[in-house]
């Protein structure tokens, strides 16, 4: 069953980038000739195992969105408005979707230098497990600091940093929001499903150059 599930791409790009600065929210800023919008679908339009993809979009700039997207992508089949939340626009995006079982990719807009060959190494993980997160190992010492002393220094090599996509089952996913509803601690999706215990998370490995672009340097720093 799991290989003849249609692989659907939910982008994010509801945040309102207030660390980046400037008059519009990061997903609006060009990078060369095309926003980071148009550069995150490209991503997954430009993919033969997307089947469709989602946009989960701020709702002030819903119309802003449309009209740069207009007519480019032909696996773009939903713009929706987002929510308050990281967690509540990803509760959208899923939510949207009505099959029984598919496969769900979800990324964050603010990660345009996604690769191919990690994508499709998400794609093949879903034919074999129900969860699947991006990550890569840690390279600097992470600490845990409680009351500006250092607490404890975990192994560095048990920590990774996770990036997105994110993927799931669809029925995983969609639990996972129903079983949090009106818990807000979670930062991302795989947190929730770990902490429900519906799924193992295999890794795929990451790549340094797909950060989140956070402030106006992390551009440069691709370039």
């Amino acid at each position: 069953m799991g290989n003849n599930l249609k692989n659907y791409a939910i982008v994010l790009a509801s945040g309102t980038g207030s660390r980046f600065g400037g008059n519009l929210p990061k997903q609006f800023e060009k990078i060369g000739e095309k926003t980071i919008l148009e550069l995150s679908l490209d991503i997954f339009e430009q993919n033969k195992g997307i089947d469709e993809i989602i946009l989960v979009i701020t709702p002030e700039y819903f119309d802003l969105a449309k009209n740069i997207i207009k007519n480019k992508y032909k696996k773009l089949f939903k713009i929706l408005k987002g929510g308050a939340t990281r967690k509540d626009s990803s509760s959208i995006g899923v939510n949207a979707l009505e099959e029984d079982e598919a496969n769900v990719l979800i990324h964050d807009c603010a990660r345009p230098f996604l690769s191919q060959m990690v994508l499709n190494k998400c794609i093949s993980s879903l034919k074999k497990y129900d969860a699947v997160d991006v990550a890569v190992p840690v390279t600097d010492t992470v600490m845990t600091v409680e009351n500006g002393f250092i607490k404890n220094i975990p192994e560095r090599k048990t920590m990774y940093a996770s990036q997105t996509p994110q993927c799931f089952k669809l029925s995983v996913i969609k639990r996972a929001h129903e079983l949090s509803r009106g818990n807000n601690d979670f930062t991302d999706d795989c947190g929730m499903v770990l902490k429900y215990n519906l799924a193992q998370i295999y890794i795929v490995e990451g790549e340094a150059k797909n950060i989140k672009i956070t402030y106006p340097q992390d551009i440069s720093k691709n370039f």
